[in-house]
């Protein structure tokens, strides 16, 4: 997994040539280098991410703590697993999911749709997080034993 994206690394690449302008291979080289990454990296996750809100316009890519980027809906602090876990949990009932998070039916079938097309990365990122949390509550318990 790549530490930015959070997808595959070892994806398949071909060679395809761009003419961009100045100011925007500029901009690219200054950003790769704030970010300590290749140009062709951020390239490659910027057309990545602009093609996906392209087709899924509710939806945006936003870092979480471990820099690791994540599909999440416009506006809200809520990254698409947490919608698709909610809707889950709720039978699968989009009324009863945007009525639980506050949110329209619009925006939970913009994750619905992102989620039909990405379906194995948004499940790994939330197996990912539930790992985690798995983990911090383990520890947090450890800690707790410590001072008892």
């Amino acid at each position: 997994m790549s530490p930015k994206t959070g997808r595959p690394s070892t994806r398949p690449t071909r060679q395809r040539s761009f003419r961009l302008a100045d100011d925007t291979l500029t901009m690219l080289d200054d950003r790769a280098a704030e970010l300590s990454e290749s140009g062709n990296a951020l390239a490659q996750r910027l057309l990545d991410e602009g093609l996906r809100t392209d087709r899924h316009p509710l939806i945006r890519f936003r870092s979480g703590g471990a820099g690791i980027r994540r599909p999440a809906l416009v506006g809200r602090r809520l990254y698409v697993w947490q919608v698709i876990a909610t809707l889950r949990e709720s039978d699968n009932s989009i009324e009863a999911t945007a009525d639980y998070l506050h949110l329209s039916e619009v925006q939970v079938r913009a994750c619905l749709s992102y989620y039909a097309d990405f379906a194995d990365e948004v499940d790994a990122a939330a197996r990912r997080e539930r790992d985690f949390a798995e983990r911090e509550e383990a520890r947090w318990k450890r800690e707790q034993e410590a001072l008892a």
